[in-house]
């Protein structure tokens, strides 16, 4: 009997979610923000890709990397939200121990593979602006495809390890995640066992794909720059600097709350618990829910489609 006990405990068949720690009775409350953005995102996104499929002036690589992004933002928003949801309208706490890792590494690789998106959207722009006699034979279909394959191995490689060993330590403390969903330091904090591993290599993964990818996306950027600044009439250098626009604001969206929730979790000692998780939460969610948005408001092509798809009467 003591080894089955054992047994369970160490390997544990549910993990047991919170929600926001602490603001528990506002929990309804709350949802209302989360669903509303939710939505948004998933119309927005979807919105976005049936533009795209259906209008063959669109099929061109930069909007091809604009598919894979809106799908990205859609796969990071649903590993988190229903569940999040779940808990705060139906109390529904429980999440196996397989599912919990499978959204470890949905939300974590994703994230990865978003940030590659965004370096491989740079270098789009770098091409069209800084070599545009040679865009059209160096990103073809193919190269644009094997792009993104690379980008989808990258987050898969990198992030693989986290679920593989938070499955190998054992669980004999408490199996209460402190979260609304299944972060990966949440996660492994709760092993009682040296987790050094996990966190080390977790922090590793973390910087060295932000600063790789911070990297090539500000010297993308310090050359697009210099061929603008070199055009000979303003309009011609704010037209071109137009078609970066969106990527900029894209990438402020989602490194901005990225390195904000980073911050804050290291400064976790001084932040009440229940606004790491809302900032982490945000972060999943702004991103997805603004990326469309910005794009059907900046991009003339998209825009133009849009109000065919949806007439309107001129006064």
């Amino acid at each position: 009997m003591t080894d089955i006990n054992t047994t369970n405990l160490n390997n544990p068949s549910t993990f047991i979610l919170v929600g926001i720690s602490g603001l528990e009775m506002a929990h309804v409350w709350i949802s209302i923000p989360f669903c509303t953005l939710y939505v948004i995102a998933i119309l927005g996104n979807f919105t976005i890709l049936f533009i795209v499929k259906t209008e063959s002036s669109l099929h061109r690589p930069m909007y091809y990397f604009l598919c894979m992004l809106a799908f990205t933002d859609l796969v990071l928003s649903t590993s988190t939200l229903p569940k999040t949801l779940g808990i705060f309208w139906f109390n529904a706490r429980e999440i196996y121990f397989n599912a919990c890792l499978t959204q470890m590494f949905f939300i974590h690789c994703f994230t990865v593979v978003e940030s590659g998106i965004l370096v491989a959207m740079v270098f789009d722009r770098y091409m069209a602006i800084c070599h545009p006699l040679r865009y059209s034979s160096v990103l073809t279909n193919g190269m644009v495809v094997k792009i993104g394959l690379a980008v989808v191995l990258r987050g898969g490689m990198l992030i693989l390890p986290y679920p593989l060993l938070a499955r190998w330590w054992p669980y004999c403390r408490t199996h209460v995640i402190a979260h609304s969903y299944c972060k990966h330091i949440s996660v492994v904090t709760l092993a009682c066992a040296d987790i050094r591993v996990s966190s080390y290599y977790g922090l590793s993964v973390t910087i060295f794909v932000s600063s790789l990818d911070v990297f090539f996306i500000t010297v993308s950027y310090i050359q697009i720059l210099r061929v603008i600044f070199s055009l000979r009439t303003k309009d011609t250098r704010l037209k071109t600097f137009g078609t970066c626009s969106s990527h900029l604001c894209a990438i402020l969206i989602f490194y901005i709350p990225d390195v904000f929730s980073t911050v804050m979790h290291r400064l976790h000692h001084n932040v009440p618990l229940h606004v790491l998780i809302l900032i982490a939460n945000v972060h999943l969610l702004v991103a997805p829910m603004l990326h469309p948005i910005i794009y059907g408001m900046r991009t003339t092509q998209i825009r133009d489609k849009l109000f065919r798809l949806f007439p309107h009467k001129r006064t």
